[in-house]
């Protein structure tokens, strides 16, 4: 797999920078994702990122889960995450977890407090919460502040014993509440929580913050550049703290970069819960859904995705990429590797009245006029065929060039067919069409006698297979700056499901097999929903759009 980082990546230049300085030896990175939901596309940016550097400078780099939350922490997730990983096309040198570390977390804790550097507090999360301050006012100390070593020493014994209820005692570190940076403010670094822990069951009844935890971890993994997104900028000084005064014996530090932000994106993961939780979608893999295995579901590819991370580069500066570049990469690596073949979506049955009733002819057709190593296929035409609702029209506008009442169409791959007769039902809707054909216009057969301007497309009736096309829409109807409750902002056609037919060469379809369908887009097999009895497939990306990523 090819390993180039963006030229737009600071982080790249750092890394440089260190090495040739003799600051480090090696480039050690880590992915550190909270077992605690599915993965979306902001994380496929933090892994490229992480694995390529790591990978680029011939360093390592850990998977590393943060799973010091019991309560949200599931294995479906710590599974999902590294489904994700490896799909992407990574693999780690190291399958870690923080829970690996909890003892020697505790240990380093105690060392705290021998300095006096933490101690046990009384107080609520609430009471803590109106203690600590403001951005313009200092905090206040906690009346348990003062207590001695060695009864912090006994208190702490007794939270991992089991003593004590959850909430009743925490463990904070001394720093300063009057630091302008609220995360000094004697932030809490152990809570109790007699929860099952998905591996060390109940082991343990304290479990340490993410912000002790973190900074350890990357420490006694020996990580040298500990990568994470901006918000974690004002944490940094903690980071160090903990590093520090536990006196870890490897210092890692950490950068910041702008989290990626896509237009009509949902990126919080606390949102996309919601809509699994409230059934708005029908799990964390639906394709309307900007996780990684709902990318895939729908049928991106970890080549397309990599593309895509590597195009937007690595900045300090907050911005917002277009959806439209994403789906400018998807269709860039599809061109050349997908099926080009044809589907209807919207069925109408024509006849053709002067074709032999009962012959089925097989006609050539290349499956990718941009890849002739895709070589060709053959496809069958009978009297009977279906054609696209929307290629028909009865009063045409303005320049339509497609099927109407007496005019003459091209048959992709077949010949001229002209428009004879509209079968009506009782109710006035067009349910069939009766037509020609001019055998003298095979395609192929290099006839010049006249031209037509309109082509469509079509299936052979009796033997096409009947399939399921699912249409996307974006799940916001409105963009971030919409006050209304998240789940009032869902657009309610997000999902459109047709159902039509397929060339009979897609019987065998499996999933996650990729098609460009003529004038439709580009389709992936949905591995979830295909069975025996019928297909169904996703709409990747439409065929074309105007979106110039030169231009962004």
């Amino acid at each position: 797999m090819e390993n180039k980082t963006s030229s737009s990546n600071f982080i790249k230049s750092i890394v440089e920078a260190d090495l040739k300085a003799g600051k480090v030896s090696e480039i050690v990175t880590r992915f550190p994702p909270e077992p605690n939901g599915y993965l979306h596309i902001g994380h496929a940016k933090s892994i490229c990122l992480n694995f390529e550097l790591a990978d680029e400078y011939k360093g390592k780099t850990n998977l590393r889960f943060d799973d010091t939350n019991p309560v949200k922490e599931d294995t479906e997730y710590v599974e999902a995450i590294q489904e994700d990983v490896r799909w992407l096309g990574f693999e780690w040198d190291e399958l870690r977890f923080a829970s690996d570390y909890f003892e020697e977390m505790y240990e380093r804790a105690v060392l705290l407090i021998k300095k006096g550097k933490a101690f046990v507090c009384d107080l609520t999360a609430e009471q803590i919460r109106e203690m600590r301050g403001s951005l313009t006012e200092p905090g206040k100390n906690s009346p348990f502040r003062d207590r001695s070593v060695e009864e912090n020493l006994d208190l702490f014994a007794r939270m991992r014993a089991g003593e004590f209820k959850d909430g009743e005692k925490v463990l904070r570190a001394k720093i300063d509440m009057g630091s302008p940076n609220i995360n000094l403010r004697d932030p809490v670094i152990y809570r109790i929580s007699h929860s099952h822990h998905h591996r060390t069951g109940d082991a343990w009844c304290i479990y340490p913050m993410y912000d002790y935890a973190h900074p350890l971890g990357d420490a006694i993994e020996g990580v040298t550049h500990s990568i994470c997104t901006l918000e974690f900028e004002d944490h940094r000084p903690l980071y160090d703290w903990v590093i520090a005064e536990c006196e870890m014996e490897a210092t890692p530090h950490q950068y910041e970069f702008a989290r990626l932000n896509v237009t009509n994106t949902i990126m919080s993961k606390r949102y996309l819960k919601s809509l699994v939780d409230e059934g708005v979608v029908d799990a964390w893999d639906d394709p309307r859904m900007p996780t990684i295995s709902g990318l895939r579901r729908k049928g991106f590819t970890p080549e397309a995705m990599r593309a895509f991370c590597r195009e937007i580069g690595v900045a300090r500066a907050y911005s917002v990429v277009d959806e439209r570049m994403l789906e400018h990469f998807i269709r860039e690596d599809l061109k050349l590797k997908a099926l080009r073949t044809m589907a209807v979506i919207e069925p109408l049955k024509v006849v053709i009245t002067n074709y032999p009733e009962g012959q089925v002819e097989m006609l050539e057709a290349e499956n990718n006029a941009e890849n002739e190593e895709m070589g060709t296929r053959q496809i069958p035409f009978s009297r009977e065929i279906y054609i696209e609702r929307d290629d028909f029209m009865e009063n045409p506008v303005a320049k339509y060039f497609r099927l109407f009442p007496g005019n003459e169409v091209r048959l992709k791959h077949a010949y001229f067919i002209t428009c004879q007769e509209v079968i009506k039902d009782a109710e006035g809707n067009v349910v069939e069409l009766r037509c020609t054909y001019d055998p003298e216009t095979k395609s192929g057969s290099g006839f010049t006698g006249r031209k037509v301007k309109g082509t469509i497309h079509w299936v052979e009736a009796s033997q096409a297979v009947p399939a399921q096309f699912r249409l996307f829409e974006p799940l916001l109807v409105d963009g971030d700056d919409d006050d209304r409750p998240f789940l009032e902002r869902i657009n309610p056609d997000s999902l459109e499901v047709r159902e039509g037919f397929v060339e009979p060469n897609m019987k065998e379809a499996q999933g996650q097999d990729k098609f460009q369908f003529f004038r439709h887009g580009y389709f992936n097999v949905d591995p979830k929903l295909t069975g025996a009895d019928k297909v169904v497939f996703n709409r990747i990306v439409s065929l074309k759009s105007s979106f110039d990523p030169a231009k962004g």
